[in-house]
Parts: structure tokens; sequence; C-alpha cells
């Protein structure tokens, strides 16, 4: 099995018409995902490369059957197209957008909050990959392999290479996903790490965070009273310097708030190993699978 998505995901793409869109939609698509629709206001009627295009997520959903949903518009857009796409009743949406205002953000997540069986993964994420299964999003699937590892990570680049040190060492994923760094995520790692463990196919969580906040450390307790699997955790940001934003919105470090140190004392203190470079995680998990 795999997690969030497999082969009967049927996607629909907003902002399928635009470049970004057009060649991520495609890449999908050759992979062997099924993306069956497409979504830009005023193009419907189109198609891109056969995948036919829509006005609204409603006709597309209706004409379709998409129950997933990639978000690939413009970030003063998005908000009103991850909404929209709820709305219709797709219960999957990873909004790859980035830029999203805050209070945007806060807007999307509190509404779906109310809206039963939705989730969103994102925005300023690198999607979802099920390997040999579906991809959703930007992940270079060429390197990953079906395995039993799943990966969720903040960081879309943290996300490719640890998983090719995964790769380098023989072991394949179950899923690995993005879930982006932005202050105001539509899913958490303990949202991910709660899947993982229903999982029958995830054997070992591998969890890459990141400076700033108080995610990991809550996943890190949500871990230890919650998780059977072994999760090995990798912290990305030793030598920032305090105060200073970090690549992602939601990567700073105030005092000693949210540091990389504090994490990682974190996670060990509730069970973790914690590797300090992607190839030591990789290490890790291949111990713990040995065991």
């Amino acid at each position: 099995m795999s997690i969030l998505i497999d082969g009967d995901t049927r996607l629909c793409v907003s902002g399928i018409t635009g470049r970004e869109g057009t060649f991520h939609a495609m890449n999908n698509l050759r992979y062997g995902t099924q993306v069956v629709s497409g979504v830009t206001p005023g193009k419907g009627g189109q198609d891109v490369e056969g995948v036919p295009v829509f006005n609204t997520f409603h006709d597309a959903v209706a004409e379709t059957g998409a129950n997933a949903a990639m978000i690939f518009v413009p970030a003063r857009f998005a908000a009103d197209s991850i909404l929209e796409a709820a709305d219709a009743g797709i219960e999957l949406i990873v909004a790859i957008s980035e830029g999203i205002p805050a209070h945007d953000e806060l807007r999307i997540v509190t509404q779906l909050d109310r809206t039963p069986n939705v989730r969103l993964i994102g925005p300023n994420c690198p999607g979802v990959l099920a390997p040999g299964k579906a991809n959703v999003g930007i992940i270079p699937h060429a390197f990953f392999s079906e395995g039993n590892v799943g990966v969720v990570s903040r960081s879309g680049t943290l996300t490719y290479q640890i998983g090719k040190e995964l790769a380098q060492r023989d072991l394949g994923n179950s899923t690995i996903v993005g879930i982006g760094g932005d202050p105001v995520p539509g899913s958490s790692f303990i949202d991910i790490l709660a899947l993982f463990e229903a999982d029958p196919q995830t054997e070992v969580i591998v969890m890459s965070g990141e400076i700033g906040g108080d995610a990991e450390e809550r996943a890190a307790e949500f871990a230890s009273k919650h998780v059977t699997k072994p999760v090995v955790g990798y912290i990305a940001g030793f030598t920032a310097p305090e105060g200073k934003t970090m690549g992602h919105a939601g990567a700073i470090v105030s005092g000693t708030s949210g540091t990389a140190q504090a994490k990682a004392d974190a996670l060990e203190q509730n069970g973790v190993r914690v590797g300090r470079t992607p190839t030591e995680v990789a290490e890790i998990a291949v111990s713990v699978l040995a065991q």
C-alpha cells in the first residue's frame, strides 16, 4: 500500500494550461498517474496533450470523476482554487503554489477544518510520490523505487537528497510526502506520521525537519506515544545564525526556540534517532531495518 495516492488516484490540475502546470502535469501523466482533467477559467473545452480542460472544478469532477487536485496557479489565485476544489468534492489537494500570503493560508486551513474528508498537502510543497503507483507534484521520480521506507519532509530538496541516499543503499519507499515549509501548512508531521503508522507497507519512517517553529518537537512527542514503527529524524539548520529566515517562511529561529539543536534533542529524548547529515540518516535507516 501507500498513503494519500495510489493507482486509483484521478488527478485534476488547476493551472494545467500554464507553462509549469503543463510541464509537471505531463510528467505525472508519463509516470503513470491518471491525469484525467485540468482547470483553467475561460479555457474550458480545450485540451492539453489530450487531457480535457474545464472552467471549474465542479465541471471537471462531474465529467471525469477526479478525486485529487494539484494546484499550479499564481499565489493570488491559489486560495480560491484550493477552496473551489474542496467544494467540488476533491478529497486530496496538493498545493504546489508558493508565495501564498499567510492570511490566505489561515483562511484556507480554517475553512478546510470545517470540511470533512478533505486533506491539503502544502502549500509551497513538492507534492507526493508513491513509487510505482502515482506521482502528484514535482518530485523527480527517477531514483525512487517501491519499498518500505516512508519519508515526510518540510524541504523539497532535502526530500530528494534523502531519497537518493536511501536509493543508493537499495532502500525503496512506500510514499514520499513533502508537506512544505510555510508557517501555516495544510498537513503537519503528526498528520503524516499517523498515516504511515497505519500503512502496512511502511516499516520505517524518515522525518526531515528544519529550524523554526515547533512542529518537530510536537511530532516527537506524538511519535513517542502513538507511533510503534522506528522513526529516523534529520534537522537542517545547525549552522543557521539566530534570528535569520533561512529559505522557508517558517524557518526562523528566535533565541533557543526552534533551533536545530533543540529539535534534535526533543526527537532523541522521545526515542527518535537523529542523523546529522542525509547520509547518516540513510545509514541509520539501513541499520534499523537490519535489526
